[in-house]
């Protein structure tokens, strides 16, 4: 059988957009044509003096799987900085890493690796590219000195932001503290990224898709819960612990809220039916010998249930509906359950699913497995592990063919509502904070909507969430372009506008595409 070729990605943790509008495009328009007639820039209520940045990897730069001096350079953090220096604002100091290989050290040895480059058919890792490199960024050596005005940490969940010892390098080996963090905390190692940010009184702030890492942890395992979604609870403590020791600073600031992560091409790339099969492979596998006998299984298992003397038991499964209710879903997820290939390039993957109903008790072969459907979501790092063999050169053991795809590989549409769920929930919690302390917010939400469906116009580039091309999502396919940054601190921009009276967008002091880069070089240095 063909192994199936796709595109080999690795990535860290959380990632997210920005739109275009009306006023945006007349602006341009104006710019374009050197219209003398821009008004001057005004701040507004806003003092922009001095601006602090916390959040995530979005907030850090992170892209193409690394954080590396470039893409620290064009965080869009730092692109509005850039702007606010033309409204009375300071200097913008940042953990800048040693080199543009990305990557990062403990004491000599490697604990993260290079960045992801483009390969000619898709992303592939730096070295692959250029050969071996020396991650020079190494936590236990050479870390900057602070303060920092980009208090980005890849990785950070919500609640990390208010956790002592989360930047102590004694801490990193067992798993309690961040890489990143510890680059940013110098002489007071147990200091929260938060009391870091208060300790500079900040006149204005910016939070930058801070919920993102507390979902999409959980999204890019596959749901397996390994990596849990961040309970309700948790996060409005956090996030209100967060802006209110902010805004007692006397500091005004933006924040943007969380997207729905689905929309990422690192879900989004892989199709649930990738697999190209031969006749005589079909056939095999539709047998006895194969996933025939476990059809004929579930068929065993409905004819029982279907008999009157064992209502009873159909019941005890579907326990909410009536008998002839029941008896129904029944016939519909064994159907669901069926496993059939064809002489086709475009087979589904088998997967696990623990949704399905236990049919074990009857059957123990009948495990809950199922073909995919295109309501799973199918994440990027799949593509190296489908069609791969689990014992090299038995065709028997195929993973997702003769072997189902475990949890982590999958989003299905259940734990899809999960972090559908989660997503709202706490998208209320951060509107409701904006709301209440006068802060602008950005919908990324809806912005992140936009740009996976019909793309967004920026300058002369409309941009969409296709993976490489798309010009927006980096090569993880999660973290955001060069451009695609330029295009969130202009988003970040507008909303400032708007709550503050500032006129950034207006007067033309904003990010243009033709300044940033979709694609950095491998020979970056």
């Amino acid at each position: 059988m063909k192994k199936i070729k796709y595109i080999l990605l690795t990535v860290l943790s959380v990632g997210f957009l920005a739109c275009e509008n009306e006023t945006l495009d007349d602006l341009r328009d104006r710019v374009n044509q050197n219209d003398p007639e821009l008004p001057a820039l005004t701040s507004g209520s806003a003092n922009f003096s001095n601006y602090v940045a916390v959040g995530p990897s979005f907030t850090a730069g992170f892209a193409d799987g690394g954080l590396f001096i470039a893409s620290q350079e064009n965080s869009f953090p730092n692109i509005i900085a850039s702007q606010f220096a033309n409204a009375g604002g300071g200097t913008f100091t940042q953990p800048l890493m040693n080199d543009n290989f990305g990557g990062l050290a403990l004491a000599g040895n490697r604990i993260a690796d290079p960045r992801l480059v483009f390969g000619g058919a898709g992303p592939v890792p730096l070295e692959s590219v250029i050969g071996p490199v020396t991650v020079s960024t190494d936590i236990a050596l050479n870390n900057p000195t602070g303060p920092f005005n980009n208090l980005g940490v890849p990785g950070a969940k919500s609640f990390h932001i208010i956790a002592p010892g989360y930047g102590n390098i004694a801490n990193v080996q067992a798993g309690l503290a961040n890489p990143y963090a510890v680059r940013i905390t110098g002489n007071t190692p147990d200091a929260t990224i938060l009391e870091l940010a208060v300790a500079q009184s900040p006149t204005f702030f910016s939070l930058g898709v801070i919920g993102g890492n507390d979902v999409l942890g959980y999204a890019t395992t596959g749901g397996d819960g390994s990596n849990p979604i961040t309970d309700q609870g948790t996060f409005d403590f956090a996030m209100t612990t967060i802006i209110n020791g902010l805004v007692a600073t006397g500091a005004q600031g933006v924040l943007g809220n969380t997207p729905n992560v689905g929309n990422l091409p690192f879900f989004t790339t892989v199709p649930h039916n990738p697999l190209p099969i031969d006749a005589a492979t079909a056939g095999f596998l539709n047998s006895a010998s194969a996933y025939g006998a476990y059809n004929a299984g579930l068929d065993g298992v409905l004819a029982f249930l279907s008999a009157p003397a064992n209502v009873g038991t159909l019941q005890f499964l579907f326990p909410a509906a009536t008998a002839a209710e029941s008896l129904a879903l029944a016939t519909a997820e064994m159907d669901r359950r069926k496993i059939f290939f064809m002489e086709a390039d475009d087979n589904a993957v088998v997967i696990m699913d623990e949704d399905l109903t236990d049919l074990t008790s009857f059957n123990p072969a009948l495990i809950n497995m199922r073909q995919a459907t295109a309501d799973d979501l199918v994440v990027l790092p799949a593509a190296s592990f489908i069609g791969t063999e689990a014992v090299p050169g038995n065709p028997a053991t195929v993973n997702g063919v003769a072997i189902p795809l475990a949890d982590n590989w999958i989003l299905t549409p259940e734990e899809q509502e999960e972090i559908a769920t989660a997503t709202a929930g706490h998208n209320a919690t951060l509107a409701a904070l904006a709301s209440a302390n006068g802060l602008a917010l950005v919908d990324l939400n809806a912005i992140l909507e936009e740009a996976s469906s019909v793309g967004i116009q920026f300058d002369d580039f409309n941009l969409n969430t296709d993976l490489v091309f798309g010009g927006l999502v980096s090569l993880d396919g999660i973290h955001l372009t060069a451009r695609g940054y330029a295009l969130m601190a202009n988003r970040y921009l507008e909303a400032i506008d708007a709550t503050y009276g500032s006129n950034f967008v207006e007067s033309g002091n904003v990010a243009k595409a033709n300044d940033f880069t979709t694609n950095y070089s491998p020979l970056l240095q």
